[in-house]
């Protein structure tokens, strides 16, 4: 701090020399002198002025040429006035010209500001000088500090009520919060509290919301922050941040720090393209060494969550460091309708609402679906002007978080609807008629999200794993709607680009990953196409020589010929049952499950489900909504044509 009050002194008296300059040069401008009253009547006497001014304290003139004034030249002279009755007619019979100035206030305000206005600009200099070196310096203190947030006690808490669907990471997580309360019924055994707990999952599953909760019920003071937070362009801030993080942990112990993310600091060292030291790694390196170093950090629990374990370091996964990996998968049927269950508790439901059902239904869902199809139902129920947010509603916002929303503003022509009522009704009958496949839950040719056209199927159970016999019949009836155009148009359209990447996608994993092939038998050969690792599978080999490849191309093309051998036997056979359902696509554009198997059966066709009170009349339709949204949720098979899109 003395060399800074030591510039700022120095800017000080540079500022006050320059005043003083000022000053002076404004003093000495034109050659000035400074003469007696008396002296001034002998000028005008000789003859010797030009101008003449005078005012209540001076006077001031001007030569007609320099004259020496005590061995100077000068020009203009100056004078104290002393008054007296006949100065003004004595200066008038010189025949100079004359100005009398009675403004003194002018004067007076002048003279002040003059000297109080370079020291109001000194005092206004120093405060700023000061201010900006210690803003500055506090900056430069604060640069390297933790930005976690410390959970408030005034805030509102998450419970473990508040989480549903994954009870085995609760289960695991109430223990860490028993230790927390009550160390010494786990430490009278020789038990040591874990150092840290990886939450893994995909997203929206709910690992922050998990983590939230436990800082609700352990009741301690809870640091949350992310991994990108750590990093910075100046090298060594992410380092003291972590540093400075763990000791504020270590201040208010027993407590949890949660970092979120935490692959964008912890992915694998030597892996990226920045050489070994970077930034990144320095704050990785400080963070391992603050998990298991030297230094103990006892009551301190570092709680993270990421969905790419596959890229964090080996040395932060070992136990010591996180010592608990706890896996948050999707929720299964129970855990869904948990879900649902803590996502209605604010929307008013109806009594036909059936959220077992709805469960049933939304195979595959997150919970941040699921919250989002709530969210949509309760949307579609308000717009629709209900009081309670009926079964019609869940449907219809499924429909559209599943398969996307509505564009009945796209006009097709009448061949493209026929064609894609074709080739729907294609798939949905290999559906049904195939075998060993989940049933056809609805057909349509409304355009939703960049599709023309959906069939959506769902398992009457959620599948952990999938057969040969189930992968073959998946082969078939994606092959079923261009099969279909085959037969009935003589012709193949673009519509079936999805369904020919899907199925392709779909053999080579069952050539080269899942041993579904006797050809290639039992082997690996997976490729580490999907989701690449920068540094580490950049450079990856595939061992693969080119007698293999061909053999999986072989294998691959041979599957899926099968495919497309079992669909043209199914329509042929059933071409008459294809013709009717494409036929009453086109004059009601959807099919509902109970509608397929009546076409399925040769019964007639009913709008409303067997067995429902004709009072209950089917859901309204929607008014045409601009927003699509994909869906990567399996069972549905939209039939793109990008080639024919407006």
């Amino acid at each position: 701090m003395n060399s800074t009050f030591r510039s700022l002194l120095m800017w000080v008296l540079v500022f006050m020399a320059l005043v003083l300059l000022l000053f002076s040069l404004g003093k000495n401008s034109g050659s000035t002198a400074d003469v007696g009253f008396n002296d001034v009547v002998r000028f005008g006497e000789q003859k010797l002025i030009k101008e003449l001014k005078v005012s209540a304290e001076s006077v001031e003139g001007v030569f007609h040429e320099p004259q020496m004034i005590d061995g100077t030249k000068v020009e203009k002279f100056k004078a104290e006035y002393i008054f007296y009755e006949g100065f003004i007619p004595q200066a008038l019979a010189w025949n100079v010209p004359l100005k009398v100035d009675n403004d003194t206030t002018t004067k007076v305000v002048l003279t002040m500001l003059s000297w109080v206005l370079p020291i109001a600009l000194i005092v206004v200099l120093w405060v700023f000088f000061l201010r900006q070196m210690q803003a500055g310096g506090n900056k430069a203190m604060m640069f390297g500090k933790s930005r976690a947030k410390l959970l408030n006690a005034n805030q509102k808490k998450i419970t473990f009520k508040d989480v549903a669907g994954c009870e085995e990471a609760k289960e695991e997580l109430h223990e860490i919060i028993e230790f927390l309360k009550e160390p010494q019924k786990f430490q009278r055994l020789g038990g040591k509290i874990p150092k840290g707990v990886l939450l893994m999952g995909p997203p929206g599953t709910g690992k922050t919301l998990l983590a939230r909760a436990t800082a609700g019920e352990a009741n301690v003071p809870f640091f949350s922050i992310s991994g990108s937070d750590f990093v910075e362009m100046f090298v060594g801030v992410g380092a003291s941040r972590v540093r400075d993080l763990f000791d504020q942990g270590k201040k208010h112990a027993p407590c949890i720090i949660f970092i979120d993310e935490i692959d964008a600091v912890g992915r694998h060292r030597g892996a990226g393209m920045g050489g070994g030291h970077d930034e990144r790694e320095q704050t990785l390196n400080q963070l391992l060494v603050e998990m298991d170093g030297f230094e103990s950090n006892d009551g301190v629990i570092l709680i993270a969550a990421t969905n790419r374990p596959d890229v964090l370091d080996p040395a932060i996964m070992r136990p010591g460091r996180f010592d608990r990996r706890v896996v948050v998968d999707l929720p299964d049927v129970r855990g869904r309708q948990e879900i649902l269950g803590v996502h209605t508790r604010k929307v008013p439901v109806a009594p036909d609402v059936d959220l077992s059902v709805i469960a049933r239904g939304t195979p595959g869902f997150s919970g941040a679906d699921l919250a989002n199809m709530v969210n949509e139902a309760a949307l579609y129920g308000a717009r629709r002007g209900k009081r309670m947010v009926s079964r019609d509603d869940f449907e219809d916002a499924k429909d559209k978080v599943m398969m996307g929303a509505e564009r009945r503003s796209l006009i097709l022509s009448e061949e493209e609807k026929w064609a894609t009522a074709v080739h729907e009704s294609g798939h949905a009958l290999v559906a049904a008629k195939v075998g060993d496949a989940d049933p056809v839950h609805k057909v349509t040719i409304i355009p939703r999200g960049r599709a023309l056209g959906l069939t959506m199927q769902l398992p009457l159970d959620d599948r952990h794993s999938y057969s040969a016999t189930f992968l073959e019949s998946r082969l078939a009836i994606m092959m079923g709607g261009r099969i279909a155009e085959q037969v009935f148009l003589s012709q193949t359209t673009s519509g079936a680009s999805n369904d020919i990447e899907v199925a392709t996608k779909t053999a080579r994993q069952m050539v080269c990953e899942l041993g579904m092939s006797k050809a290639i038998g039992p082997v690996s050969l997976r490729q580490s196409s999907e989701m690449p690792f920068m540094g580490r599978d950049f450079n990856r080999s595939q061992n693969i020589s080119e007698k293999t490849a061909e053999l999986v191309d072989a294998e691959v093309r041979r599957l899926i010929d099968d495919g497309e051998r079992r669909a043209l036997e199914i329509i042929t056979e059933h071409r008459e049952t294809l013709q009717r359902m494409a036929d009453k696509l086109m004059e009601i554009e959807t099919l509902e499950e109970w509608q397929v198997l009546q076409l399925m059966a040769g019964d007639d066709v009913t709008a409303v489900r067997p067995g429902t009170p004709e009072t209950e009349s089917p859901a309204p339709e929607l008014k045409p909504e601009k927003d699509s949204k994909e869906s990567n949720i399996p069972g549905i098979m939209p039939d793109s044509n990008p080639l024919g899109q407006t």
